[in-house]
């Protein structure tokens, strides 16, 4: 199916109005009062919820492999997490899991 230019550009901005009362909903109606400390305590979660919930995907079923799980980047996933566990360091994990990744593929062809 293929789209005209003004239906393509009426998608992008009925997307981004969507977007923007979707946050405007959150940061300007609630912005100035203050947020009850339960609340508080579940948002602290939130980025060590996302980020595990956006790369396990890509782990486990890579694109670049057709789906299949692939070795490299396995070791990749764990390397990152023994490192960011031991040394509770974020660009020291993303350094150790990208050298593995790239060492592995090196090894593996």
């Amino acid at each position: 199916m293929s789209y005209s230019n003004l239906e393509i550009w009426g998608i992008i901005v009925a997307l981004g109005i969507g977007t923007f009362l979707i946050r405007y909903s959150f940061l300007g109606l609630v912005g100035d009062r203050e947020i009850p400390a339960w609340l508080l305590r579940h948002l602290r979660y939130t980025p060590a919820a996302i980020l595990p919930g956006l790369v396990a995907p890509l782990v486990l079923w890579p694109e670049a492999t057709g789906g299949v799980p692939d070795p490299s980047r396995l070791a990749a996933a764990f390397a990152t997490v023994a490192v960011a566990y031991m040394t509770k360091g974020t660009v020291r994990a993303i350094a150790a899991g990208a050298l593995t990744l790239y060492g592995m593929q090196y090894l593996l062809g």
